[in-house]
């Protein structure tokens, strides 16, 4: 009897100590097999993207400035004209006439100007001796007066002449390009005849664009004055094509708008951006990046690591002990490589991507190599 009870608790003392050594490698054989990747610094220029309209620097009508005959058109439709450049010619013979005939008048004031001076004088010198009387003397002085005015206003016509002549050779006031002509050899044209043609500037071009309230406010475009001083290069400005790629040269802020629109909520603001190849042209829609000038440094992390609930943005990280735990975070703007963290996470932690079906706060994981994706 003794020799069975022996034998017995021999048995169970053996068993309990077989669960005893077990129970640790069933706990870490039921712990999930997760996939881990470190959080990434990297330098990253803060920015917003925007649509936004080309638009000329310059943009003018060419109008006749006299009435008169079309003589003759010196330019080609649509192309590059430079600033001074010949545009088109109205008949001169009558203006030219015109200022023949207001050179005369000035070469007749003149003499008559003269004239008046001699008697002038004569009469200052007989006034003394009583040859003439003070009545005669002031109207030599009236004549003499009249005789200056007479001659500035032959002056006055002569310039008023030589600009309507000046008119007749319509010219370009800045470099661009020129539209399609309104007008053809022989029409007569007069400042009430309407457009000749436009021209607009092309390089450099200006882009507008509106942003909101909040976001002049974190991109600090509360501080920008519109002086085209310092602070106008706080921001670039990057523009994207309509196929997607960003346009060779940059631009750089050069107006801000003096007020909120109350529809919209929104300010305007417009860029100078070099266009010496003139791939851009005014009335065309496209996308602005507005963005700092200096990168700063900031987190990335895989976008599949963050998840969402009623809390908000998190993601679950491995502590110490290969324990999983909650972090909160603040999103940025999502990049290629990853998303933006704001808040919550440091460069040091690693974030759980794969395998966030089976981990749960303050639960310890496993590790797995990484899967790819087909």
């Amino acid at each position: 009897m003794k020799k069975n009870l022996i034998a017995t608790a021999l048995v169970s003392a053996l068993f309990i100590s077989g669960c005893g050594d077990s129970t640790p490698k069933q706990t870490q054989a039921q712990a999930p097999l997760v996939v881990a990747e470190p959080v990434v610094s990297t330098s990253h220029q803060q920015g917003k993207s925007y649509i936004g309209r080309v638009e000329a620097v310059e943009d003018t009508n060419i109008i006749a400035q006299v009435s008169g005959y079309l003589q003759h058109r010196h330019f080609e439709e649509g192309q590059m004209v430079e600033k001074g450049q010949l545009l088109f010619t109205i008949e001169p013979s009558s203006f030219e006439a015109q200022l023949a005939a207001a050179n005369a008048n000035l070469a007749q004031a003149n003499a008559a100007l003269k004239k008046a001076q001699l008697d002038f004088n004569r009469g200052k010198n007989l006034l003394p001796k009583g040859s003439i009387s003070q009545s005669e003397f002031d109207n030599l002085t009236a004549t003499l007066l009249g005789a200056e005015a007479q001659k500035e206003s032959a002056k006055a016509q002569l310039n008023l002449a030589q600009v309507n002549l000046s008119y007749t050779e319509i010219r370009a006031p800045f470099s661009g390009r020129i539209s399609s002509s309104e007008v053809s050899t022989g029409d007569l044209v007069s400042p009430q005849s309407g457009i000749l043609t436009t021209l607009v500037s092309l390089d450099p071009i200006h882009t507008s664009f509106s942003i909101s309230e909040r976001e002049r406010l974190e991109l600090g475009m509360d501080r920008y004055k519109g002086d085209g001083g310092e602070d106008s290069q706080a921001a670039e400005v990057q523009l994207i094509l309509e196929n997607g790629q960003p346009f060779e040269h940059l631009g750089a802020l050069d107006y801000l708008g003096n007020r909120i629109d109350l529809d919209t909520g929104t300010i305007a603001m417009r860029a100078v951006v070099p266009n010496p190849d003139y791939r851009l042209l005014p009335g065309q829609h496209i996308r602005v990046e507005l963005r700092e000038v200096t990168p700063r440094e900031v987190l990335l992390v895989p976008r599949r690591a963050v998840q969402t609930d009623l809390e908000g943005h998190f993601v679950m990280v491995v502590a110490e002990g290969n324990i999983a735990e909650r972090r909160n975070v603040e999103l940025g703007k999502q990049l290629d490589e990853g998303v933006i963290v704001h808040q919550g996470l440091t460069d040091s932690d690693s974030v759980i991507t794969q395998g966030l079906q089976r981990v749960r706060n303050g639960v310890p994981v496993r590790f797995d190599a990484p899967k790819q994706a087909n």
